[in-house]
């Protein structure tokens, strides 16, 4: 039995490989290739299909909220920052905050974008919401969290750990949106996050 299960869940070929030549005939060159190896064949096998869907109960209007997120960097002073919207019971509420984490700092408007999409997610948890829509325009905003790409900085680490230890009381259910593109929330955010920076 191998010692490493390979899998690509996007390549030239999907599947679970039992060596990592055939895994790198998939995905050398392949231009957004996702991979992974795993110990055994059914966690391999989990990835390539997506993660797992946990079952749930249905949940009622007043526990499903919608946010918002968006990300800005300060060149001069090196800040990041993000500017979120969270709609929630016919409300909406504006949230916007400078970020201080170092680990963080070098991915510059991204750090804001990770820090937002954390805070929308605790905010719903410390307010009992048990399902959240979450519209951002960095698609490593899902994919670190759902494991289709590897967390290698200890920030993005510590946003993925932030996510799991989250999932079992909060659905997320992740919506990516084109930047700049005259989405009305969208642009809301972004100089929500510039105007923490004061870049407004």
């Amino acid at each position: 039995m191998p010692s490493k299960f390979y899998a690509v869940r996007k390549g030239r070929k999907t599947g679970v490989f039992h060596s990592w030549a055939e895994c790198q005939a998939q995905i050398n060159g392949f231009s957004g290739a996702e991979y992974k190896s795993f110990k055994t064949n059914e966690e391999a096998m989990d990835y390539v299909m997506g993660e797992k869907k946990v079952e749930r109960e249905p949940v009622e209007d007043h526990e499903k909220a919608v946010a918002y997120v968006d990300g800005s960097y300060n060149v001069h002073t090196k800040e990041y920052s993000y500017g979120a919207v969270l709609r929630h019971m016919g409300k909406e509420y504006e949230y916007s905050q400078k970020g201080t984490d170092s680990t963080l700092a070098d991915m510059r408007n991204v750090a804001g974008e990770i820090l937002g999409a954390r805070k929308m997610m605790e905010l719903c948890v410390k307010n009992n919401i048990k399902e959240l829509d979450l519209y951002y325009d960095y698609e490593g905003i899902e994919k670190w969290c759902t494991g289709a790409w590897q967390a290698r900085k200890e920030g993005t680490q510590a946003y993925r750990d932030a996510y799991n230890s989250m999932k079992e009381a909060l659905q997320v259910n992740f919506h990516k949106v084109a930047a700049h593109t005259g989405v009305e929330l969208n642009e809301r955010v972004d100089q929500l996050a510039k105007k923490a920076l004061g870049i407004a």
